[in-house]
């Protein structure tokens, strides 16, 4: 970073200038990547139930405008600069981009492993990415201006960088919202959850199904199970968990089991370990949950 900078201040390149800027926010971003590991590391509280496994997808939605801010800057410098080219010195560019890619492309290699399975990671990856194809464009401006004396080009090459990077910050603000939202994980097909739920022997009616992302990698899963009272609950209960495990890849469910009554009505009963909420009257879908976990 600081090699860019002050390279980029000598030979006066935006290219440079913009990706020590981008390695400046990759320190602060950085650093919040770690500290979330660190937050998610401890242990659940009554206050935090799940701990503070959310702090990663918070760190991956900060990456993720910050990744987009820095781009919209590097753009509008761009466009002055495109109506106004200043002089560069292409062989201090090429140069100094060179050394910048040899470390961009060590650091991408050591965050490959596990970038497309943890969103935080993700982000990381995507910043030292961005610094990899950044390095690259801002070699092509050097080249370009050191052969034909296209000052331009180094303008040119700063918003195809910004571009890139802000194709994959959106990509990242949009999936952290999601898990911020509770929303469906991307890969979970709800109606294909509620029609495997269905064919299970004896289940008459699945509702109340909810599927979200506790942090990457960790999906939960609640739903309302009503059947016909011809097989044991316990043996419903591990039919649902076995179904869902090997279809659909979820481990953390809340399963509530409803017997269906002669008058339409859910008998719900305590399974032994089971938390009841008072005693256990007929009720319909809009009754307090009996649930078994």
């Amino acid at each position: 970073m600081l090699a860019e900078a002050v390279g980029g201040w000598i030979t006066n390149s935006l290219a440079l200038l913009a990706d020590a800027g981008h390695m400046l926010t990759d320190v602060a971003s950085l650093s919040l990547t770690l500290a979330a590991f660190w937050f998610a590391e401890r242990p659940a509280t009554p206050s935090k139930t799940y701990g503070y496994y959310r702090l990663e997808i918070l760190a991956a939605f900060v990456n993720g405008v910050a990744l987009a801010a820095i781009s919209l800057w590097v753009i509008w410098e761009a466009y002055t600069r495109w109506l106004d080219p200043p002089e560069i010195l292409g062989f201090g560019l090429t140069a100094i981009a060179v050394g910048g890619l040899i470390i961009n492309l060590i650091a991408a290699g050591l965050l490959h492993g596990d970038h497309k399975h943890d969103l935080n990671m993700r982000g990381a990856w995507l910043h030292v990415m961005g610094d990899a194809l950044g390095s690259v464009a801002a070699i092509s401006a050097g080249l370009a201006i050191l052969i034909f004396g296209w000052v331009w080009a180094d303008a040119a090459a700063s918003v195809l960088i910004s571009l890139i990077i802000i194709y994959g910050a959106w990509k990242l603000i949009k999936d952290s919202v999601n898990v911020l939202l509770e929303g469906t994980p991307s890969h979970i097909n709800l109606t294909a959850v509620e029609e495997a739920l269905e064919t299970l022997s004896g289940v008459t009616d699945v509702h109340d199904l909810h599927v979200w992302t506790i942090t990457s990698g960790m999906e939960a899963l609640s739903v309302h199970i009503v059947h016909d009272g011809a097989k044991p609950q316990n043996a419903m209960l591990k039919d649902v968990r076995d179904l869902i495990h090997d279809e659909f890849g979820i481990d953390h469910l809340t399963v509530q089991i409803e017997r269906e009554a002669e008058e339409g009505e859910a008998e719900q009963s305590c399974i032994s370990g089971a938390h009841c909420f008072g005693p256990a009257p007929a009720a319909g879908r809009g009754q307090r949950p009996v649930g078994i976990e």
